[in-house]
């Protein structure tokens, strides 16, 4: 392999008038109908994403359990979504907190809300910045008062929140001059994954607020259907022309000639380079190398396991076999039918063309260029990111000692 390459840090983007007009298609709108989480005088309500795109239906939530329960079950999903919803969860969570029993209650949510879906690092990313933040307030020994936590742990969720914004706009300019032809795109990699912009089609979207004009290719992503729902759905608002296919038409597709590039998001990014993405991104990762089409990775460092050496060691979540014999709660297989539904799957590091993080592109030693990456990305998101688990296990040692009380 040659020498990574870390570009960056990237300043923030400013969309650009478009020189022309494209197929038809009105200049890029601010996407400001797409968001996915709303936090605002200290409540917490998520746009249901299994009722898009047909109905816009928000949800409520008032702690860790609901929290665990609405990502469990899809209400939010997308891997940077996922973490800061986690630790918003928390952060209402912690008004329930109890007097000399702080730490300790808020290990019992942490528990809750981490066994909610295994794949994604951001969940746990989140959790342990959020206990980061908990232990150093309780770093003289003392057990915290319930209010000083329930506001470190809200300010720690904005601020996580925020984080995720900038981070996707900087992983969006990074990756957008590399853009060439029209792009395929799997799954969703949107605002609605995230915070707010994208992480994949935040590279797009970067691309198009340049002023360059190309279609996408999304995937329908079965079985869940992120693709057909979501990412159609977030395109046709955006402006940007968008085409739907099936996974099974990936391979005609790519020989065609017609794809330039491909681009997706990651769930969670091993050290050595290896992603893990939604079911199918190996397929199409495959298929990419096949016809000579770069295939990159949009993995904000929130999504960086430095400490999984490789994608063998990442879980991967196997879902319901109802997701895969029912469509819209009817059933589309035959009765007595056995399932084989992992939600994600593992691309080598050797198939990725380039990973565009806030930091820069990386490209090549993903394993010294990836460490660099998440070293660089500013702000506290990092420090929390690479966390040594020591401080981990000071922190339930901590938890344990109130529990006794």
């Amino acid at each position: 392999m040659g020498s990574s390459r870390t570009v960056g840090p990237i300043a923030k983007v400013r969309a650009a008038k478009p020189t022309s007009k494209s197929r038809g298609v009105e200049p890029i709108s601010e996407g400001r109908g797409v968001e996915p989480i709303r936090w605002k005088a200290g409540r917490l309500r998520l746009l249901d994403q299994r009722k898009l795109p047909h109905k816009e239906t928000w949800i409520e939530l008032r702690g860790a359990a609901d929290t665990a329960r609405a990502i469990r079950d899809m209400v939010v999903r997308g891997a940077p979504a996922i973490g800061v919803t986690a630790a918003f969860g928390l952060a209402l969570e912690a008004r329930r907190f109890r007097v000399g029993r702080v730490l300790a209650d808020f290990e019992k949510a942490a528990r809750v809300l981490a066994e909610a879906r295994p794949t994604a690092v951001n969940l746990a990313w989140a959790i342990e910045r959020q206990r980061q933040a908990l232990l150093a307030l309780a770093s003289g020994g003392e057990e915290p008062a319930p209010a000083a936590a329930a506001r470190l742990l809200r300010t720690t969720a904005e601020d996580m929140f925020a984080e995720d914004v900038a981070a996707n706009r900087a992983m969006g300019a990074a990756g957008a001059a590399l853009l060439k032809g029209d792009v395929l795109t799997h799954c969703n990699a949107g605002a609605l994954a995230t915070a707010g912009y994208g992480t994949a089609l935040g590279v797009i979207r970067a691309s198009w607020e340049k002023g360059r004009r190309f279609g996408v290719y999304a995937t329908e992503t079965r079985p869940f259907l992120q693709g057909a729902r979501l990412t159609s759905w977030e395109l046709v608002k955006l402006g940007i022309p968008v085409t739907l296919v099936t996974d099974g038409m990936v391979g005609a597709l790519l020989a065609s000639g017609r794809i330039g590039a491909v681009v997706v998001g990651t769930d969670r990014t091993a050290a050595n380079g290896d992603v893990c993405n939604k079911i199918g991104t190996y397929t199409i990762a495959v298929l990419a190398k096949r016809h000579g089409i770069p295939f990159y990775v949009a993995a904000p460092t929130s999504s960086i396991d430095l400490g999984c050496a490789t994608g063998a060691d990442i879980p991967i979540e196997e879902r319901s076999e109802r997701e895969v014999t029912h469509i819209g709660g009817k059933r589309i297989a035959a009765r007595g039918v056995s399932v084989f539904h992992p939600a994600f799957d593992v691309t080598p590091a050797e198939l990725v063309t380039a990973i565009f993080t806030e930091s820069g592109v990386v490209k090549g030693d993903y394993k010294r260029g990836l460490a660099r990456a998440v070293a660089s990305a500013r702000g506290p998101a990092s420090k929390a990111a690479v966390a040594k688990p020591r401080a981990r296990k000071a922190t339930k040692a901590a938890a344990r000692k109130s529990a006794r009380r």
